[in-house]
Order: structure tokens, then C-alpha cells, then sequence
């Protein structure tokens, strides 16, 4: 294991918990699980300090029960004035907020003000630069102003794939020795990855948010396909919030010709979402980009064959276990799942692969790095 950060006196590390608070999504879940495995590695006197802010969401009681050397520091301060200062004023110092913080690791591309804290930024995807539009308000408004600044003052940042710390030394001019990769382990709702059987009977999933960057659309229009030309097509079941700009395909899946097709089910908490990889025969994530694309290593980790677009670090996390296609070709995707519905062999041979492949991501692996780096940067 790393030794303590420093041995003559106990470190404390304040890492913004806020994105978990809610529905633990993409993001979410990686702060959560990457806390959790952090809080496994202190050692010494250092202590994790999980950070929310809120005035109407608290954490969970049992959010850090049985976390080595943890707190949980709830505040009271509304979300959108809270990051509107952070963002735009660099005020107030989290030192305010929080106490004293030897580094303050924020789960976004943009600085948490400190009076001397080290600040470190997490990068999940650089898709707003390049499409602003596909961005939630917010985004759109602080991230492509203020991401190139911001990552040139942090003293790390943190990355989820090898194509993001690519993009991140491209687009931001980052040189290598301040980017940490963390690269997520399935959850720990999962447990080990495990093999399954596709269930005969089952479904084709869709898990992820329902914003204009999964391109849930090109996946409707395949399915429309497969309508016309699959008499004995199983049903699709689509999972995720509505997000701005999903709406419209919300009303898409109530009307002719995929009512009584598709099943929208919304957002899907962690329990909920083992079932319901338990009854897919596969699951289906066209985005246009994905920083990692965890629901894919969900799915690989619990047996289930992953067809995906060739986008952002998609290929990266399925590499041989998945089935690329071109993000924008609804005709090929129709065909990559007529085809993998048509051989139960094929499908086996992807599940037992899929598992393989996802043991070699681990949230103890990405923790370790973690606290060897921030151990590196309080030692110089």
C-alpha cells in the first residue's frame, strides 16, 4: 500500500461529494465508488472528507459507514449560487465552507477555490468544447470559457480513460505529469464480475440519460428498422433520466409505430439496475461521445454482450468483448443487433469475454494512483 501522504502530520483531503447526492449517475457513481476505494487506502492520521452543499438534498445516514478515517460535512448553501461563485468568482475558499484542506479534489473540469489548499479538477469528457449545445445549461456556460484556465492553474488532473488524457494534453495543453488516470471498476453493487446466460426471453437494454449526447435517437431509428423486418423482435427497454433535449424522444417511444415496442422505465437506482441486466440479452449504447461509458462495463461485468458506437472511449472500455458501430448509421446498428439476436454463440463468446475484460477494471487500482499522486504533490 502507499504510505501516508506525510509522515510527520495527518493529511486531510476534501473531495466534492455533491454530484452522488441525487441519482447517482455517470459521474455520480464515479465519485462515490472512487471516494469509497480512496477512504480504503489512508493511512496515518489522513483523513477523507466527503463534501455536499444543498438546501433541500442531504446525504444518505449510512453514506460513510464502515469508510476507514472518513466524515461526511453537510452544508446548507443552495447548489446553483454555491457554483456560480465557485465558477465565475473563485469565491468563497472552501476553507470557509469546510476548514483547513491539505488538497480539494473537485469532481468537475473547473477549480474549487482554496486559500492554500492543493486543487485538483476531474475531466470525464471534453464534448462541450467541441458541441456546446449538447451541454446542460450550466456547462455551457462556465465550462468552454473557463476549463483552459482552470486546468493550467490545478496541480492535477484527474482523468477516466486514456482517450481523455489524450484530448486533455490536446485541448488543454496539460503535459502528462499532471494527469492521473482513474479508470472505473464496475460498482460495487456488482460485486466480482461474474458470467451469465442471456436469457432467451429477454430484452434489449438501453441504460444512460436521455440527453442529445447518447443519440438514443439513431438507436429508435434502428429499432423502426428491425420492426419492419423482425417479426419476432424482443422489446426494447430504455433506462435513464430525461435531460433537456430528451424529451422529444420520450414522446417518440409512446407513439406508432414503437408503442408497445419500446419500454421507457426513467431513472433506475443501483438495485434496480442489476435486475435489469439480469434480463437483457444485450445492451445497446450509441453515444456520439462518452468520456468512459460505465454502463458498458456494467453490462460486461455482469455477462451481458455490449454493442456500441465507435466514439470517445467507447471502443476503449468494450475493446474485443463489444460490438462497434459507426455512431450515426442506424442501418448498421439494426444489423449488429439482428445479428448478435441470431447467434446465441456469438452472444455466449462476447458474454464470457465481457467479464474478463471488465475484472481488469478496479476501483482499488484507480485509488491507488490517486493517493500516490496527491502523495507526490504535497512531497514536492
Amino acid at each position: 500500500m502507499a504510505p501516508a501522504l506525510l509522515a510527520f502530520w495527518p493529511v486531510r483531503i476534501l473531495v466534492d461529494y455533491r454530484p452522488a447526492l441525487k441519482e447517482r449517475t455517470g459521474v455520480g457513481e464515479y465519485v462515490h465508488e472512487l471516494a469509497a476505494a480512496l477512504a480504503r487506502r489512508l493511512e496515518g492520521g489522513d483523513r477523507l472528507v466527503l463534501f455536499t452543499s444543498s438546501w433541500a438534498d442531504r446525504p444518505s445516514a449510512d453514506l460513510a459507514v464502515g469508510w476507514p478515517r472518513t466524515e461526511v460535512l453537510d452544508r446548507r448553501w443552495p447548489v446553483r449560487p454555491l457554483t456560480y461563485g465557485w465558477n465565475r468568482l473563485s469565491w468563497p475558499p472552501v476553507e470557509l465552507l469546510a476548514g483547513p484542506a491539505d488538497i480539494v479534489h473537485s469532481p468537475a473540469p473547473l477549480l474549487i477555490p482554496a486559500r492554500r489548499a492543493r486543487q485538483v479538477i476531474t475531466v470525464h469528457d471534453l464534448d462541450f468544447l467541441a458541441h456546446p449545445e449538447r451541454a446542460s445549461a450550466e456547462m455551457r456556460r462556465d465550462y468552454p470559457a473557463l476549463v483552459r484556465k482552470h486546468s493550467a492553474l490545478a496541480s492535477l488532473v484527474v482523468v477516466n480513460s486514456e482517450d481523455t488524457a489524450r484530448a486533455v494534453q490536446r485541448e488543454l495543453a496539460v503535459t502528462p505529469n499532471r494527469i492521473v488516470l482513474c479508470r472505473p471498476g464496475a460498482p460495487s453493487w456488482i460485486g466480482r464480475p461474474s458470467p451469465a446466460t442471456p436469457p432467451d426471453g429477454g430484452y434489449v437494454l438501453f441504460v444512460g440519460s436521455l440527453e442529445p449526447r447518447k443519440n438514443l435517437g439513431v438507436l429508435l431509428d434502428a429499432w423502426e428498422r428491425l420492426t419492419r423486418s423482425e417479426p419476432a423482435l424482443p422489446r426494447l427497454r430504455v433506462v435513464g433520466g430525461v435531460k433537456p433535449g430528451g424529451e422529444e424522444w420520450v414522446r417518440r417511444m409512446s407513439e406508432p409505430p414503437l408503442a408497445g415496442r419500446v419500454d421507457y422505465i426513467g431513472y433506475v437506482d443501483a438495485v434496480g439496475r442489476r435486475a435489469l441486466y439480469a434480463g437483457a440479452r444485450i445492451l445497446v449504447l450509441p453515444s456520439l461521445h462518452e468520456g468512459f461509458g460505465l454502463p458498458v462495463l456494467e453490462a460486461m461485468a455482469l455477462g451481458v454482450p455490449v454493442i456500441t458506437s465507435d466514439r470517445g472511449a467507447l471502443p476503449e472500455v468494450a475493446g474485443d468483448a463489444g460490438v462497434t458501430v459507426k455512431a450515426d448509421d442506424a442501418a448498421g446498428l439494426a444489423a449488429a443487433i439482428a445479428g448478435l439476436l441470431a447467434d446465441p454463440a456469438k452472444a455466449a463468446q462476447m458474454s464470457r469475454r465481457g467479464v474478463e475484460l471488465a475484472a481488469t477494471f478496479n476501483w482499488d487500482t484507480a485509488a491507488a494512483a490517486l493517493y500516490d499522486a496527491y502523495r507526490r504533490l504535497l512531497a514536492a
